[in-house]
């Protein structure tokens, strides 16, 4: 695809306007994507099979998962870049499975960026407009917009070699929506930057989704990008899609044992044991803890006496003096604003996220607790919630 954008240096787009937010408007036109039952076989092994996604019109869905997970075949498919084996995908309504690329209204964004060196900062956003017979009036307006609304006017001139990075990625992202795109999709486009711009990018980014109010379909196998980015995510593992939220609903309540450990720095605290009913109340029982969990919101009547796994985010693990169980300090990891504390409980280390500046000491003997409100219990044998 001779249109496709490449990687995006947000920290260099300015904050939108209320002009450039009505220029951005005026330049996008947002859709849903419907993929359906989609089958992608690649030779002998199949990548993904009977996948369904629906991402309505201006959500921003990030694909989540870890490499190999089927997420950038699934971004690719919806691209037409890659052909299906079975199933369709739909844009606005309009069955798109067997349509080119360049029929989709999409616009691309891909780790690296690449900019025609010979070509004036016009050349390269005009260049695919001119290539598909865009009459030059429109060519000129949308040129024009695109560049008020980031700032390009006075760079229109200059060859990429003139440029700086960021000024380049600026171009690159105008290259994009003059597309008037339907749908963008962004293949893992901050991986190769470093921690500090990374961070400035998914900001910008995201004001950039606001100011656009268009589709964004976004790759990632940062749980962070994620978490920041998305309007809705879908953690991805073998190319199924395990779960499909909210941010906030995927990390307080994970369908299953994957979700629930691959979101979270640190991981969930996970501790296996038993459903007890004791003194007319359900509790967790492990072979030192006992948690009520009566208040649980259970998918279905759990039965006495189940084999599960007991979930607990780091920051639900309270270091209070006081509480009723106690451990020792094995490792103090100082981040700034907070430090992880973790736990030697009898064999099994647990993570405490602790923001007091109480003195606590490795090898310390701590009083601690777990809140029970904000726990997740799933099926031991499955690994599904409970």
């Amino acid at each position: 695809m001779t249109d496709m954008a490449n990687t995006i240096d947000a920290a260099s787009v300015p904050a939108a306007s209320a002009d450039a937010a009505s220029d951005a408007a005026a330049l996008t036109h947002p859709a849903n994507v419907a993929v359906r039952n989609l089958t992608i076989r690649l030779g002998a092994n199949t990548v993904i099979e009977n996948l369904d996604l629906d991402v309505l019109a201006g959500e921003f869905v990030v694909l989540l998962g870890p490499s190999g997970c089927g997420k950038s075949t699934l971004l690719h498919s919806i691209a037409g870049l890659i052909d299906v084996s079975d199933g369709s995908i739909e844009i606005a309504g309009e069955d798109m499975t067997w349509a080119d690329p360049k029929d989709r209204r999409i616009a691309l964004v891909f780790q690296s960026y690449a900019l025609y060196p010979t070509m004036s900062v016009e050349r390269n956003l005009s260049f695919a407009l001119r290539i598909n017979g865009t009459p030059k009036a429109e060519i000129a307006r949308r040129v024009a917009r695109a560049s008020e609304m980031l700032q390009l006017g006075p760079l229109l001139k200059r060859k990429p070699s003139q440029l700086s990075g960021g000024q380049r990625q600026r171009v690159a992202i105008g290259r994009a929506i003059v597309r008037e795109a339907d749908v963008f999709l962004f293949d893992e486009p901050l991986s190769n930057l470093d921690a500090k711009l990374r961070t400035e990018l998914r900001r910008e980014l995201k004001q950039l989704h606001h100011s656009l109010g268009a589709t964004m379909i976004y790759v990632t196998h940062d749980q962070v990008e994620a978490m920041t980015l998305a309007t809705r995510m879908a953690v991805m593992r073998g190319g199924v899609i395990q779960q499909f939220g909210t941010p906030a609903e995927v990390y307080a309540r994970p369908n299953n044992l994957f979700v629930a450990t691959f979101l979270g720095s640190p991981a969930m605290n996970l501790l296996k044991g038993t459903l007890e009913t004791r003194d007319g109340a359900l509790h967790f029982c492990s072979g030192h803890a006992r948690i009520d969990v009566s208040a649980y919101e259970f998918k279905q009547s759990p039965a006495h006496g189940v084999p599960c796994v007991l979930g607990v985010r780091a920051e639900d693990v309270h270091i209070t003096e006081g509480a009723s169980e106690r451990a020792k300090v094995s490792l103090m990891e100082p981040m700034g604003n907070h430090r992880v504390i973790w736990l030697d409980y009898h064999g099994e280390q647990i993570a405490s996220i602790d923001q007091t500046k109480a003195p606590i000491a490795e090898d310390d003997t701590v009083a601690f607790s777990f809140d029970a409100a904000h726990v997740s219990l799933f099926d031991e044998a499955s690994g599904a919630r409970l």
